[in-house]
């Protein structure tokens, strides 16, 4: 019997013990509970003391009526509103096509880069030079160099849309650093996982499919959605080339009335839409991690 239990005198009707809980463990779960809402009720107070410390300190300084009229209008505010939320819509649409491929192109070249036949050696380096070169171009940098360069090649059948053209330099970038993080999953996969797939036989493709490719995923998940949450955020630099998203709807706008709060909207409507992947990623890398503590598979 242990510290925390013991046996009730009566048995239940089927004949199998109850166990209840002891007077020291309902008082350590009482101490704990009340230890919670302490700490709770501190938190709280601690926050709304920093809160109000910053509303006083933002609203009594002497730029703050020149402020609230420049960004926080609320005729300007309802004006924008409905163009900036068209234009936020564009702003998914280019984010969830340049994820799919995304995540196409960096598992290719971490695959490519994991070829250690000296046949595939061209490979490997062209792999190599890509995660190297896109990985140290800004990505702003590289928006303008693929919007304006290659409509001025004049390639025949090379695309000409602003839209296309931004997913384009999009992939590029978060292309090379997507294929390090999967490179980091299939390496993280322990070496005697692959040595005892090959001793029952399968070739390296299926190993790589069905038994280190799986694990890999699973681990790299949480750094995945950290690239992701970036990625919505910057679909707003395809603003540069023309289209109208939500960051350049908002610039119509400011242009317009010569007030800033568009940008303010357009913010807001891209925090609500980094704040619950960003808290999701959060969720899975502490799942994650309980269960490599417990002992659990990743």
């Amino acid at each position: 019997m242990t510290d925390g239990q013991s046996a009730a005198a009566a048995p239940e009707d089927t004949g199998s013990p109850v166990w209840v809980k002891s007077e020291r463990q309902l008082r350590r779960e009482a101490e704990l509970r009340a230890r919670g809402r302490r700490s709770v009720s501190v938190a709280t107070a601690s926050t709304i003391v920093v809160v109000l410390a910053l509303i006083v300190a933002i609203t009594s300084s002497p730029g703050w009526p020149r402020v609230r009229e420049t960004f926080l209008s609320p005729e300007a505010f309802v004006a924008a509103l409905p163009d900036v939320l068209r234009g936020i819509l564009l702003n998914i649409k280019i984010f969830l096509i340049a994820e799919a491929f995304i995540l196409v192109l960096g598992l290719l070249v971490a695959l490519v880069r994991g070829l250690r036949a000296p046949v595939f050696f061209p490979l490997r380096a062209l792999a190599v030079l890509y995660t190297d070169v896109f990985r140290g171009i800004p990505t702003i940098l590289l928006i303008y160099l693929v919007g304006f360069g290659i409509p001025a090649l004049e390639l025949q059948g090379a695309p000409s849309d602003p839209v296309t053209l931004g997913i384009i330099a999009l992939v590029l970038s978060y292309g090379a650093y997507v294929a390090e993080v999967f490179r980091a999953g299939i390496e993280s996969v322990h070496p005697s996982q692959r040595a005892a797939a090959r001793s029952l036989a399968l070739s390296h493709g299926q190993t790589m499919r069905y038994v280190v490719l799986p694990q890999a995923v699973r681990r790299v998940v949480p750094p995945l959605l950290n690239d992701f949450v970036a990625l919505q955020k910057e679909s707003a630099l395809v603003s540069v080339l023309g289209p109208l998203e939500a960051l350049r709807q908002a610039q119509i706008h400011k242009d317009t009335d010569f007030n800033f709060t568009p940008y303010l909207v357009a913010a807001l409507l891209f925090i609500a839409l980094t704040v619950p992947m960003a808290r999701f990623t959060d969720h899975l890398a502490a799942r994650t991690a309980r269960r490599q503590m417990g002992g659990g598979t990743a």
